[in-house]
């Protein structure tokens, strides 16, 4: 009778045990299950707070775009005596106007270059690193060409047939990248294509400043 009891206590004790067992477990995997639950909160609440203050920096400080116009031309030659190659000097006078109140542009590089009927017709001009503070403008005249460049029967009648006519339209083009600057805050390097078409009265043989017939404001690609 006695070995029977110890036999029900024993029984009793290995069931005691493992139901001990297993509300442990039950324990450890709510408390696992609760703690990522609360990691996750948390990861999702500060996602969630810097995506709202990053836009609200975005529609406080959002940028636009600068504006570019050409308001001067001059030609100094355009030698077409060796063509294919077309020899040519032109200085074109572009302002550039950053209109952002919050928001200063700094250009890291910028080229440019002349071209006429999609076809470029100068060498590209590396322009010095620009910074444009807020609400300013800034002027620059730099001359381009000086050496051959190569170009296609098309261009060179045409641009014959223009200076018979007296009018020549060109397309002033500057390629680069840009920064914008808000307080100390600066975004990565965004690529600009600026596009700028003029029309200019010309006349065979007359060289320097040239009449702008048509210089509307640039088309500028970010």
């Amino acid at each position: 009778m006695a070995e029977r009891n110890e036999e029900q206590d024993d029984v009793h004790n290995k069931r005691d045990l493992k139901e001990e067992k297993n509300r442990a477990r039950f324990s450890h995997r709510y408390y696992s299950k609760s703690t990522r639950r609360s990691v996750c909160a948390c990861i999702s609440i500060f996602l969630l707070i810097i995506g709202v203050v990053a836009l609200t920096l975005w529609l406080v400080y959002r940028p636009i775009d600068p504006q570019f116009t050409v308001v001067g031309a001059a030609i100094y030659d355009l030698n077409m005596s060796s063509l294919p190659l077309l020899s040519t000097t032109m200085q074109f006078t572009i302002v550039t106007r950053n209109p952002n109140r919050r928001v200063s542009i700094y250009y890291d590089r910028l080229t440019i270059f002349v071209s006429y009927r999609n076809q470029q017709i100068t060498s590209q001009v590396i322009l010095p690193p620009l910074a444009h503070e807020k609400r300013s403008t800034v002027a620059m005249s730099p001359v381009l060409g000086g050496g051959a460049v190569a170009v296609s029967l098309e261009v060179a009648n045409g641009l014959v047939t223009d200076q018979t006519i007296g009018v020549l339209g060109l397309r002033v083009v500057l390629l680069g990248r840009l920064r914008w600057k808000a307080g100390p805050l600066k975004t990565g390097r965004y690529a600009v294509y600026v596009k700028c078409d003029v029309l200019m009265g010309v006349k065979r043989g007359l060289v320097g400043q040239l009449p702008m017939l048509a210089s509307p404001p640039c088309k500028v690609d970010i």
